[in-house]
This record gives structure tokens, C-alpha cells and sequence, in this order.
């Protein structure tokens, strides 16, 4: 039962689910009329980028992965980050114990870890990855886990020049970074529509693991929307695209291409015990990729709204309490099981039980698909979901904000986006594990923000800031932005590390 009820707590999530802002300028919306915040399959034109459709098939009538291959082979680069030596008396050096975690399947610790402890003069600590160019112009998306932490990043594409690459900027939530190279005529890969994908389609995997030159692997769509891999990225945005192409360590941040070669999403993860390729590779989709680089090229921050809701899987909130879901009826869609502070669906009229069926007249089955739709969208804008209430089908109309409940976008020197940190909640699990009943753990840190300059890393736990306990993410950022809106505008946080270590920071938001 216990493990039952711990299954159970994993699929409830906290839907702070994003938007995206893509067409930012209103000059630029004005001669893109036509095209809503959502229209994924154009994030594309944000770099620049025309389509190309190179699909073609053998005389025996068999898909020819031929010019997809030859065109973005070229457009995949091999990424090197370096972490500069830390003192071998830090403190986060000292006692450090050797953790797996799978994003390390693919690319190791830049950080450097306990195998990297080293007596004597510390050394830079190196790691490896690729990433994809996606515009003329240098503009390249990786992954976050790629270039997490690093003091110097070089690229080197697949006819060996190399090239320092300056961080744009980066998401933690959906493990997306976006780097810029100075170069001109680069080959690139044009964005295609990750909507339209079929499970059992065609797809090429495209990496530069080991400085190489790429390497092209195939195998199909095995599923979509998949959400819940395992135990790491909790509490973040969960829709990936599983592939069975052959996928390996190194291959953080390539390619996940169709037959008309265009990138339909970044590969990320794969699941394994080993840290090998095990038949499941997992890609976030570019409907989620583009959204996030294009808002950090734009905005220098993501933007993310608040659906507001505490949501489950219908089938699990059935598990979970048969009598209080008996008069639920369908057996796809997303439960409603509590809300979000200033929650704009309670606003709307959502209500406690009710399913979520459909966003904008897409259906939705589960979680996952849920936050892919509603991820797409920006603060302001409005999406009809369709409710089943009971025995009645009903419309709502709701108008999505942040988390603190504006409906204007971040702007980068705003103080939530400046403080370059996303949160999320701790596990019960965690809480137990530490001695604590309450607190938010810093699920990302932006190497450009404010809690990366001052040490404050992944994986701490924020128990008080200026002395105000924190028991939700919505707290902590109300408290970031109250801060940066007072006259003292210094953040005192307190909190332990995961070795259960207590630590005290100061962090200045006027800076």
C-alpha cells in the first residue's frame, strides 16, 4: 500500500505548465498575422529558416535516408564544456559522494563528481555532448544537462573547425540551452512538426559523441507524449518523443530527424542501466525545443504560464479512490484533483473532479499531452478546454497567467528571470530523507543567473528566504519578485545541500 500511495504521489503534478512567446515584437506579429502564439511548425522563422524536403525512396520502393543523413550530419556539432579547476578545499568537493544520474547516461558530469576528486592541484573538469545548428547565422540548441555549470564551451562541426560558442541562455525544465556561434552560411536544420508525427515512423538519430564526425543511427517513433521515465526530472515538463533508435552516451543534445530531414526534436535521455543503449532513447519534441529557444532568443527567459491545477491521469485517480471517481465515465483524460494559489482554471470555472479531455479541440489522454498543448502557449492568451463534468460535456474558456498571476510576459532582467533558478516541489520522500516538513528544491540553475554566481546549485533545498519559510515554487518566486520591488532587494536564503549539509546565502537583485 505504501508503494501503492508513492506511485500514486508521482503522477500528481503541480500543472505550472509553460507557454510559448515566439513572436514577441508586435511589429512582427502585425506582418505574421495569421499565425497564433501556437503555430509550432513556424518557430523556424524566428532563425531564419526555410524547409528543405529531402524524402525520397529506393526503386524497391523503401524510405532513402540518404539526403536526410548528408544534410544534417553537417548541421550536428560536437560540444566540449570545461568547468574550471575548484579549490580542493571547497566545500563541494569535500565528502562529495558519486551519485548516477541518467542524464549522465549520456554525457557524464561536467561538474565533476566524486570519481573526479583529485588530491593536489585540482584540474578542469571536461564533458562532452552535441547540439544541432539551427540557423545560418550560429544559433545551436543542446541540452541544458550539456552545458550545465561550464566556464568555456567549444564547438567544433563536422568539417573540424572549432568555435567558442557563448551561452544565449538555458531551461532547466525541459533540459533545452541555446548557444551562439559567430559564423556565417553554416548548414543548419530546419524545424519540422513534431505534431505530425506517427508512432512507427521513420526517424534518424544524429550525434557527435566523441569528435568523430557525426553518426547517423535509424529506427522508428515508438511512442509520443511519453511522460514518467524513471525518477530524474520530476516536477518538470515530462512529453518526450521514444524512438528505438540506437542512441548512446555523447549523443546529449543531436538530432532526432524524419525523412525530409527536418529536426523534429533533441534527443535527451535514454533509459538504461547501465548508462548504454537499451532500446529506449527519449527526444524532447521540437514543438516544446522550438518554443523554448525562440522565447530565450527573443525574451532571454522562457516564458511559462500557470494552467493552475493539481492534475492525474484519469486511470490512477480511479486507482487511487474508486468511490470519489465512480460517476467518471470516460477513461482517457486528465483528472482535476486541487488547484494552484490564484489559479486561473478555478477562476475560469474548472472545478474539483472534473476531466480535461481536449485543449483547443485537441484531444488530450494524459498528463504529458497535457502540458505538451498548454506549453505551447503564452501568458494572456486564451485556450478553450473541454471538460466532462459528471455526466455533462462542457466548454471553458481560460486565460492563462504566470505564477504570480500576471498576464505580461518575463522579460530576462525581471527578477524571477534574473535569479536564472527553477523550483519545484519536494517529494515526500525527500522531506523524510532530509528530517524536514517543508522547503522547495532548486530543480535548475542557470549558469548566466544570479543563484549560479553566488554557488547556490541543483539539487538544494530552500528552506527560508529573508526568514519567510517556503513550502511551494509559487512562494519562493512571490518572494523573489516582492524582494526585487522593495527597497532592500537581497534575497537571504537558507537551506541544506543533499548531503543534508546546512548552508546560508545572500543574493542581490539590484545587481
Amino acid at each position: 500500500m505504501k508503494n501503492f500511495w508513492k506511485n500514486v504521489s508521482t503522477y500528481v503534478v503541480v500543472a505550472l505548465v509553460s507557454i510559448g512567446a515566439t513572436y514577441g515584437m508586435y511589429s512582427y506579429m502585425d506582418y505574421r498575422k495569421g499565425y497564433s502564439s501556437s503555430d509550432t511548425y513556424n518557430y523556424g522563422h524566428e532563425f531564419d529558416q526555410s524547409g528543405v524536403h529531402l524524402a525520397s525512396l529506393t526503386a524497391d520502393g523503401y524510405p532513402d535516408f540518404t539526403k536526410a543523413a548528408e544534410n544534417s550530419i553537417h548541421a550536428v556539432v560536437h560540444i566540449k564544456s570545461t568547468v574550471k579547476a575548484q579549490s580542493s578545499s571547497s566545500p563541494q568537493r569535500q565528502g562529495r559522494q558519486r551519485m548516477i544520474d541518467p542524464f549522465e547516461f549520456f554525457f557524464g558530469n561536467p561538474g565533476g563528481g566524486g570519481d573526479n576528486y583529485q588530491y593536489g592541484s585540482p584540474q578542469p573538469s571536461v564533458g562532452f555532448g552535441s547540439g544541432v545548428i539551427i540557423s545560418k547565422d550560429g544559433y545551436i540548441v543542446t541540452n541544458n544537462h550539456v552545458i550545465e555549470k561550464a566556464d568555456e564551451i567549444e564547438v567544433t562541426l563536422n568539417d573540424n573547425s572549432k568555435y567558442t560558442a557563448k551561452l544565449i541562455g538555458t531551461d532547466p525544465q525541459t533540459d533545452i540551452a541555446l548557444l551562439k556561434v559567430e559564423g556565417k552560411d553554416l548548414p543548419y536544420i530546419p524545424f519540422g512538426n513534431s505534431d505530425n508525427l506517427k508512432v512507427g515512423e521513420w526517424v534518424l538519430a544524429v550525434g557527435n559523441p566523441f569528435n568523430l564526425t557525426s553518426t547517423v543511427t535509424a529506427g522508428i517513433v515508438s511512442a509520443k507524449g511519453r511522460g514518467g521515465i524513471g525518477s530524474f526530472n520530476q516536477g518538470n515538463i515530462q512529453s518526450f518523443i521514444q524512438t528505438d533508435a540506437a542512441i548512446n552516451r555523447g549523443n546529449s543534445g543531436g538530432a532526432l530527424v524524419n525523412t525530409n530531414g527536418e529536426l523534429i526534436g533533441i534527443n535527451t535521455a535514454i533509459y538504461s542501466q547501465t548508462g548504454d543503449f537499451a532500446g529506449y532513447g527519449f527526444a524532447v519534441p521540437i514543438s516544446i525545443a522550438g518554443k523554448v529557444v525562440a522565447d530565450i532568443k527573443e525574451f532571454g527567459t522562457v516564458q511559462r504560464a500557470v494552467l493552475g491545477v493539481m492534475i492525474q491521469d484519469i486511470s490512477t485517480a480511479k486507482e487511487a479512490d474508486p468511490e470519489k471517481t465512480k460517476n467518471i465515465k470516460v477513461n482517457e483524460g486528465i483528472h482535476v484533483s486541487g488547484f494552484a494559489e490564484m489559479s486561473p482554471a478555478k477562476q475560469a470555472g474548472v472545478e474539483e473532479g472534473d476531466v480535461i479531455t481536449a485543449v483547443n479541440g485537441v484531444k488530450v489522454k494524459n498528463v504529458s499531452e497535457l502540458q505538451d498543448q498548454i506549453n505551447r502557449f503564452r501568458p494572456g492568451d486564451k485556450v478553450k478546454l473541454d471538460i466532462v463534468r459528471g455526466a455533462a460535456n462542457k466548454n471553458i474558456d481560460v486565460t492563462l497567467k504566470t505564477s504570480t498571476g500576471s498576464t505580461s510576459v518575463v522579460k530576462k532582467e525581471d527578477a524571477v528571470g534574473s535569479a536564472g533558478a527553477a523550483f519545484k516541489e519536494l517529494t515526500t520522500e525527500k522531506k523524510k530523507q532530509l528530517g524536514i516538513s517543508y522547503g522547495v528544491e532548486v530543480a535548475g540553475v542557470d549558469n548566466a543567473g544570479k543563484f549560479h554566481k553566488e554557488g547556490i546549485a541543483k539539487g538544494f533545498v530552500i528552506l527560508k528566504i529573508n526568514n519567510q519559510t517556503v513550502s511551494s515554487p509559487v512562494e519562493v518566486e512571490r518572494i523573489i519578485q516582492a524582494t526585487s520591488n522593495s527597497q532592500d532587494k537581497v534575497l537571504f536564503i537558507s537551506g541544506i545541500t543533499s548531503n543534508g549539509e546546512r548552508k546560508y546565502y545572500a543574493v542581490d537583485l539590484s545587481e
